[in-house]
C-alpha cells in the first residue's frame, strides 16, 4: 500500500519542471498517465545518450527523459485533433489531478483549460506550471530554466567575484529552477489532495518558476530587502562563514568549513597548525575571519597542500570538522557511503534491458516509494484506453488509423 494509492494523475507536462513534479507523485504511488505527442513525444526523448534495447538498437529513451519520468504510463494522443482533445477530457473525468505546463492560455483552444476540465471533473486538482505565472506583464512569455536562473537572481550570485580572472555570472549545471518548480508543484498538489479529501473540493494551482526561483534565494533575498545591499558573487566562498570554501590538497581539491569558534579551534591542530592562530586578532571571531578571509585562506592552504585529500578528510572528520572531497560523477558513485545507501539502482525497461535509475530521496518507513522504469513512447496507450475508458480493440485501431493516437512500441 502506497501513500497515493488510488490517486490518478493526468500529466500533460514536458521537459523538466512538470515531469519532475509528476515523478515525485509516481514515486509515492500515484497512477501517472503521461500524455505525449505521437510524433516523437516529450522533447527530452531526443537528447543523447539513449538506452540501447535488447535488440541492440537505440531507443528514444534518453538519460534526460529517464531522469524525470520514472514510474509513469505513456499514452500518445494528438490533442490538436478534436477526437484527441475529447480523449483527454474523457481521461480527465477519471483522474483526481490534471497537470500541464503549456503557455498561459494555450490549452483553452483545445477545451483543456481549468474551466473545461472542471466541467467534467468538478473536484479536480488542476496544476499549471509556467515560467511567469497566470498573471502579470510577463505571463505570456516562454521560459526555460536558464531564463529563470538569469532573471531570478541566481546567476548574479554564482560565479567568481568581479576583478578575478574568469569573473562573471554562471548558471548551475543542473536545471535547478525547473527542479524547484517541480518540487513546489508536487507539494501544492499533495496539499490540494488533502483538501480534496477533506472537503470534496478541487482547486487551481498556479505554479510559476519566477515565484519559486525568487523564494529559493532565501536569506540573500531577505538580506537585500532588509538593507538594500545587492549580494555579490562570492565564488566558492560561503559569505556568512569563514573558513568555508575550497582548498587545494596535494592531489586535488576538497572543501572544509568551520561554522563556529569551536570548530575553528579543532581545525587548526588537525591541519598541523598552531592553536595560537585562533587568537590572532584577524581570526578571533567569525566576523573578523570573514573580513580577513584571503589571509586566512593562504595560511590554511599552505598546510592543506602538503597532504592528499583523503588524508585531510580523515583527520578533519575525526575532530568533527565538516569537510568533503570534491567528487566527479565517477567518484560519487564509487564512494562506499553512496553505494551503501543504494543511490544507484537498475530497473527493468520495456526495451528488454535493465536501465540505470536514481533512488528517490524520499525514505518513508510505512509507505515506501515504488519504482518502475520510465515508459517507452506510447507503451501504455492501448492499456489505458481499454482499462480506463473501456475502448474496444476496434475503437483503438480506428484511433490509430486516424492518427489520433500512436502505435504501441514492440
Amino acid at each position: 500500500m502506497t501513500i497515493l494509492d488510488g490517486v490518478r494523475v493526468l500529466d500533460l507536462t514536458r521537459v523538466i519542471a512538470g515531469p519532475w513534479c509528476t515523478q515525485v507523485l509516481a514515486d509515492l504511488g500515484a497512477d501517472v498517465i503521461k500524455i505525449e505527442r505521437p510524433d516523437g513525444g516529450d522533447d527530452t526523448r531526443r537528447v543523447s545518450p539513449f538506452v540501447v534495447g535488447a535488440d541492440g538498437n537505440k531507443t528514444n529513451d534518453s538519460a534526460f527523459f529517464m531522469g524525470s519520468n520514472r514510474g509513469k504510463r505513456s499514452v500518445t494522443v494528438d490533442i490538436a485533433q478534436p477526437e484527441g482533445a475529447q480523449l483527454i477530457r474523457d481521461l480527465a473525468a477519471q483522474c483526481d489531478v490534471f497537470i500541464e505546463n503549456y503557455k498561459v492560455g494555450a490549452l483553452k483552444r483545445y477545451g483543456l483549460d481549468y474551466e473545461s476540465i472542471k466541467a467534467v471533473r468538478p473536484d479536480v486538482v488542476y496544476c499549471s506550471v509556467t515560467g511567469f505565472g497566470q498573471e502579470g506583464p510577463y505571463a505570456a512569455r516562454p521560459a526555460y530554466d536558464s531564463v529563470l536562473q538569469a532573471m531570478g537572481g541566481l546567476m548574479s550570485t554564482c560565479g567568481l567575484p568581479d576583478g578575478e580572472p574568469g569573473a562573471g555570472p554562471i548558471r548551475a549545471a543542473i536545471p535547478i529552477t525547473d527542479i524547484f518548480a517541480g518540487l513546489y508543484a508536487a507539494i501544492g498538489i499533495l496539499a490540494a489532495i488533502l483538501h480534496q479529501r477533506k472537503t470534496g473540493e478541487g482547486q487551481f494551482i498556479d505554479t510559476a518558476m519566477i515565484d519559486t526561483t525568487t523564494a529559493i534565494n532565501g536569506h540573500l533575498a531577505l538580506g537585500y530587502l532588509m538593507t538594500g545591499e545587492v549580494p555579490k558573487r562570492q565564488g566558492n566562498n560561503n559569505p556568512i562563514t569563514a573558513p568555508s570554501e575550497v582548498f587545494r590538497a596535494a592531489d586535488g581539491y576538497f572543501t572544509m568549513s568551520a561554522g563556529n569558534n569551536g570548530q575553528f579551534a579543532q581545525m587548526l591542530p588537525a591541519l598541523g597548525l598552531e592553536p595560537s592562530v585562533a587568537h590572532d586578532p584577524r581570526f578571533i571571531t567569525n566576523i573578523t575571519r570573514i573580513a580577513h578571509r584571503a589571509e586566512l585562506h593562504a595560511i590554511l592552504e599552505a598546510a592543506t597542500q602538503q597532504q592528499p585529500v583523503a588524508y585531510w578528510i580523515e583527520r578533519l572528520s575525526a575532530v568533527t570538522v565538516p569537510c568533503a572531497p570534491i567528487y566527479d560523477m565517477r567518484q560519487l558513485f564509487d564512494d562506499p557511503h553512496v553505494q551503501g545507501r543504494g543511490l544507484a539502482m537498475t530497473l527493468p525497461h520495456g526495451s528488454g534491458v535493465d536501465v540505470p535509475a536514481l533512488r528517490s530521496p524520499l525514505r518513508l518507513s510505512a509507505s515506501p516509494v515504488t519504482y518502475r522504469a520510465p515508459p517507452m513512447l506510447g507503451q501504455h496507450t492501448a492499456e489505458v484506453l481499454a482499462g480506463t475508458l473501456g475502448k474496444s480493440v476496434a475503437e483503438i485501431e480506428q484511433l490509430k488509423a486516424s492518427g489520433v493516437i500512436g502505435s504501441t512500441p514492440g
